[in-house]
């Protein structure tokens, strides 16, 4: 029910159009834009609405991506915690410049996020880690993520050699494992629209401030 009354929300009632965005010149704040965009997809009833994809490349340029999960943001950033030895965590070492992408289909709408990556501080890493379920802090450290593996039989061997290893006991936070934040240089936010003439608005920084532009589709 959330869902339909947020569409219907979103619908004109003469001519069925998308609502589109305000002019980009109404508001300098493109956090509390996103914030806005994610709660009323978290409110849609959306199924993992703070999934994103995250691209990045190598020195030479060789892009790759996969999704992730968005854990927190603020004005500082967008954070996600990961394998610090993982492809994405070499590449990101490698160069820092990261792209993510937001798509909530069903609301017609995406967001574009390009910016610089860097790590978060350990106290941030133990407490977010602290706060996952005890099943998952096993994984993480049972887990060579990236790196080759024979068969499913084998993960489940070293899982249960973890389990056994921490039986009993509370589980640390392993020292290859945290997370990292995007700091935002651009923001992109997309609205769905009839006839394919969608609605786009870019924020860039420039000086250390927001500045807004609206695209063609």
């Amino acid at each position: 029910m959330l869902l339909i009354k947020l569409i219907k929300g979103l619908i004109t009632s003469s001519k069925g159009a998308i609502h589109g965005m305000p002019e980009a010149n109404l508001t300098d704040d493109p956090l509390a834009l996103f914030e806005q965009w994610f709660n009323q997809a978290k409110q849609a009833g959306l199924f993992l609405p703070e999934a994103m994809s995250i691209a990045t490349a190598t020195k030479t340029g060789t892009l790759s991506n996969r999704m992730v999960l968005l854990k927190s943001f603020d004005q500082a950033g967008f954070v996600f915690y990961t394998n610090y030895h993982s492809q994405k965590a070499q590449e990101i070492a490698d160069n820092p410049q990261v792209a993510l992408l937001f798509h909530w289909d069903t609301l017609q709408r995406q967001i574009r996020i390009n910016g610089q990556i860097e790590k978060v501080s350990s106290a941030e890493s133990e407490a977010y880690f602290q706060s996952r379920s005890r099943g998952s802090q096993l994984g993480a450290w049972a887990s060579k993520q990236s790196e080759t593996v024979n068969n499913r039989q084998e993960m489940d061997q070293v899982y249960n050699k973890i389990t056994q290893r921490f039986k009993d006991k509370p589980v640390p936070t392993p020292d290859f494992w945290g997370g990292y934040r995007i700091i935002p240089q651009q923001i992109e936010f997309w609205q769905g629209r009839l006839n394919r003439f969608h609605d786009r608005i870019v924020f860039e920084k420039e000086n250390e401030e927001w500045v807004a532009k609206r695209l063609y589709p």
